[in-house]
């Protein structure tokens, strides 16, 4: 606010500190106009009850009028019908008047231009997203689901709050219907007028970005404003660690997918590092069970830490279980456990009295199985779809110092027709199918990363390293740990081979083919070293960093 010599002073008074000058107040008017008429039947009867006078437009009006409720349109009191087929009906200076008119200050204004003071707003949007979740949904008509006069009166009335209570959720309606005709303390209109502010911010973070997708490039939410419009799902147990809270969230207007689509069985609540986890071993089952062979459809990801510690397909579930669990039986103590079939009474008794877990994942689990789960209170079994989540228009954000790193989520996948064979030995047949899967593994193992497979078995998974040449070290360190053979199998990097380095390793120890990227400067000294111990290489010209 300006101070006395008109330069901007900071206005160091909060709303704790403001005091409430206009005491107990009345409802005496109140206009309703939702596009959700949950509830609205039985507010209205308790207003009316109560001697309070209703407003309200188009088919508000009609609904309460179908239920014998007493009440006055908008028009009526505008003296403006509503023009445009509705675009415009509460936009008028006696509405908007009646809801900003500040009774203490504004009295005469409002009295001498005919404006009766609005004490309670009832609102909820026109249903944008709903409109949009159609896959028959046209722009126009998306156009003309975006509420204009709602927001504009929800805005008014959040603002003088000290006066006008909001209402914008049905579950506050009972509330407001016991205490009639009082309205509600200051504090409680204080926290109705923030949900009313959140709703429009939400709403116009929607509608923004919906027209991103619409008016501009495919990167659009990049290259300007962004809005985030997150409804929190549910409380965590705490974050990474117990000092921390946390909480999940989902993308306001959309229906739940993924993990808020997930059903929690038993087990204690998730805590961040649970469904970090558990959303990589999820997805990482997801790719693995595209690149599953017709043989082996049956699929297993273990994840420890962020990071992958086994995965393998089999003929059935208990096969791919005991095939991941194999090649890192140390590291999967304590894990992550995805599964992408029906998980049944007799696997669900072998599961439990083979390891410690923290968390079940699958698609479907049998009554019976749970039976037996339900021995172990504390793992958390959940059940979620399988369907690979599209996430083309979501954006992957991290936090940093003074601001947010924002990118495209790594979707990117190359299919095998596209792959360049760089050596002078093509790989058969066997090696393609030992290669893709590895491909698929490694891109969801923390760089540094080099994955080793055969069969469609992960033999050894280094992680984490500062030099790939260590991570490929450890991957053979973890296969000998596991008793597993590196003979004949698939390496696979995530990166480019900076050196030849890891190549002779490999060799060393008989793999024999390599998948990777490609693009450092000593690519033709890593082919050399291929072509010279007849391995095969191919080169994806794709590279799936994962910091």
């Amino acid at each position: 606010m300006n101070g006395p010599r008109g330069k901007l002073t900071r206005c160091s008074q909060t709303l704790s500190d403001m005091p409430d000058t206009c005491g107990e107040l009345t409802i005496q008017t109140a206009l309703l106009s939702v596009s959700d008429k949950t509830g609205i039947v039985e507010l209205a009867q308790a207003l009316a009850a109560s001697g309070v006078r209703l407003l309200s437009t188009g088919g508000t009006a009609r609904t309460l009028q179908q239920a014998g409720i007493a009440v006055t349109e908008v028009s009526t009191v505008t003296g403006q019908p509503e023009i445009m087929d509705g675009r415009v009906k509460t936009l008028h200076p006696v509405i908007h008047g009646g809801l900003l008119g500040r009774r203490d200050q504004d009295a005469q204004v409002m009295d001498s231009n005919g404006i009766t003071a609005i004490d309670l707003l009832v609102v909820n949007l026109y249903p944008f997203a709903d409109t949009i979740a159609r896959p028959d949904c046209s722009l126009v008509e998306a156009i003309e689901q975006i509420d204009i006069g709602g927001p504009a009166m929800l805005r008014a009335a959040s603002k003088n709050h000290a006066w006008v209570t909001v209402l914008t959720d049905p579950a506050d309606y009972a509330t407001l219907s016991q205490q009639l005709p009082s309205a509600p303390e200051l504090s409680i209109r204080r926290q109705l007028a923030l949900k009313g502010f959140q709703m429009t911010a939400a709403y116009d973070a929607m509608v923004s970005h919906y027209l991103a997708g619409q008016f501009g490039p495919a990167d659009a939410e990049l290259s300007g404003q962004l809005n985030l419009n997150l409804t929190r799902q549910q409380a965590l147990r705490y974050g990474e660690n117990p000092q921390q809270a946390a909480a999940f969230y989902r993308p306001s207007g959309q229906s739940p997918q993924g993990f808020a689509a997930a059903r929690l069985h038993q087990g204690k609540p998730l805590s961040y590092n649970n469904m970090m986890d558990a959303d990589g071993a999820w997805s990482c089952l997801q790719a693995v069970t595209t690149q599953a062979s017709s043989a082996n459809p049956a699929a297993c990801v273990i994840v420890k830490h962020a990071n992958p510690c086994g995965a393998a397909c089999g003929e059935n579930i208990s096969a791919a279980y005991q095939r991941a669990f194999d090649c890192d039986s140390t590291s999967a103590f304590g894990g992550i456990i995805a599964l992408n079939q029906r998980l049944d009474e007799a696997f669900a008794r072998h599961l439990i009295g083979n390891q410690f877990l923290e968390v079940l994942l699958a698609p479907e689990i049998e009554p019976a199985a749970l039976k037996v789960l339900s021995d172990k209170p504390n793992v958390r079994v959940l059940t979620l779809p399988l369907n690979p989540l599209q996430r083309n228009d979501a954006l992957d954000y991290r936090r940093i110092a003074g601001g947010y790193l924002v990118q495209q989520p790594d979707l990117d996948t190359v299919a095998r027709e596209v792959m360049q064979v760089v050596s002078q030995r093509p790989p058969s047949e066997q090696e393609w199918r030992d290669m893709l899967f590895a491909w698929q593994l490694v891109r969801f193992v923390k760089s540094n990363a080099v994955v080793y497979a055969k069969n469609q078995q992960s033999v050894g998974i280094g992680a984490g390293q500062m030099s790939r040449i260590d991570s490929a070290r450890i991957a053979l360190e973890k296969a000998a740990q596991a008793k597993l053979t590196v003979a004949g199998c698939a390496m696979a990097s995530e990166a480019f081979f900076p050196f030849r380095d890891s190549i002779d390793q490999a060799h060393a120890a008989a793999v024999s083919s390599i998948i990777q990227p490609g693009g450092s400067r000593r690519d033709q000294e890593v082919i050399d070293a291929a072509n010279e111990h007849d391995m095969a290489m191919v080169f994806t010209t794709r590279r799936h960093f994962r910091h």
